[in-house]
């Protein structure tokens, strides 16, 4: 009689947690999980502006957490666990690094809603979400090939993951399309936010002869390093922002941005797990869609290579023009994509080779 009471009590106040839920008295938690500190000016500033719009899109409906410069690997995934554990209703895991961690937590939790940046592993409980980014390193290609003197560019690479391989390719094709005679040396950095490693790789690259610096890592250390080489009037080194505007760099040496705006997709996620019709999906946008911007190309761009440059970017939009568009041939001189034929998803999200003309060996 005893246990049937205990569980009458229990049903009981099962329904009424039910009911303050439905009546909005209970804000539906949602969690960050951040590679890089929030103050780091590029792609984890921009995932926690994101955050908190979210916070300002729904007020006290919602309760966002976050933890900051979580490394990628088992710490991810005991930081995912807390998350769940403490009463997290949708977590967003936003670095490629976290994808197993991810896939591993959610096994865990069936009920907890998880959105993984970058990654291609899914499950009932799991999405995946991206954005093309080398669509905008195909408008930094265009502007870096005409802009350079030295016909030598720089290029500050993370990890070599398919996402970092796609944008040199599609940096190189475009900034080659311009400039037959331009080059391109690539050091990898093995971070995605460490401003010593960054400012080091940027000083390298210019004693190698490269006068614009484009960089697939998260700090404004690149940018800064070139702004000491333009003051001391030695010569001009031109940047490009990463993820960020990085404004406070403008006009020089900073030339443009790729501006990553995830803040939509994380307030309709978000309603999504709210309405109770969150399921797991793959999205990956582009300019088009608003989730790949183009910052303000400044006054260091003269207006013709500006001109061309917005027009390079409403094709882009419009969907008139792919960023991978043959005749194309990979490093080896194979054949890729014959002439007109554009890149599927399936082998750009996977892509593991460099196009030709590039000159240095991916790393393995």
């Amino acid at each position: 009689m005893l246990r049937r009471t205990l569980l009458a009590s229990a049903a009981a106040l099962a329904g009424l947690s039910g009911m303050a839920i439905a009546e909005g008295h209970e804000p539906t938690k949602v969690g960050f999980v951040f590679v890089g500190p929030v103050g780091d000016g590029g792609w984890t500033y921009e995932h926690n502006q994101a955050r908190l719009a979210v916070e300002e899109h729904f007020g006290d409906k919602v309760e966002t957490v976050f933890v900051e410069s979580v490394p990628e690997g088992p710490d991810a995934e005991r930081v995912m666990t807390q998350m769940a554990l403490e009463g997290a209703d949708l977590i967003f895991t936003t670095s490629f690094g976290y994808m197993d961690p991810t896939i591993n937590v959610a096994q865990q939790f069936p009920d907890v809603m998880f959105e993984h940046a970058t990654g291609y592993k899914q499950a009932d409980n799991v999405s995946v979400y991206s954005a093309r980014f080398y669509e905008g390193r195909a408008v930094q290609g265009h502007i870096a090939g005409q802009l350079t003197e030295s016909n030598i560019i720089g290029y500050i690479a993370s990890f070599p993951i398919p996402e970092v391989i796609r944008g040199i390719n599609s940096a190189y094709l475009h900034a080659k399309e311009v400039n037959p005679d331009v080059e391109f040396k690539i050091i990898w950095a093995y971070t995605w936010f460490d401003p010593a490693k960054e400012a080091e790789a940027a000083s390298v690259l210019i004693e190698q002869g490269a006068d614009v610096i484009l960089q697939h890592t998260d700090s404004t250390a690149p940018q800064a390093a070139a702004a000491s080489v333009n003051e001391a009037g030695e010569k001009t080194i031109y940047t490009f922002g990463q993820a960020s505007d990085m404004g406070e760099f403008a006009p020089l040496p900073r030339v443009s941005s790729i501006i990553d705006d995830w803040a939509p997709y994380y307030i309709a996620r978000t309603q999504a797990v709210m309405d109770g019709t969150w399921e797991s999906v793959n999205t990956w946008d582009g300019i088009g869609a608003g989730m790949v911007g183009i910052g303000d190309i400044s006054d260091a761009v003269p207006a013709d290579i500006k001109a061309s440059a917005e027009d390079l970017i409403e094709r882009l939009a419009t969907g008139e023009y792919h960023a991978f568009t043959g005749p194309i041939n990979k490093q080896d001189g194979s054949a890729w994509l014959a002439e007109g034929e554009t890149a599927d998803d399936g082998t750009l999200a996977g892509m593991d080779f460099y196009v030709e003309g590039l000159t240095s060996e991916i790393p393995q």
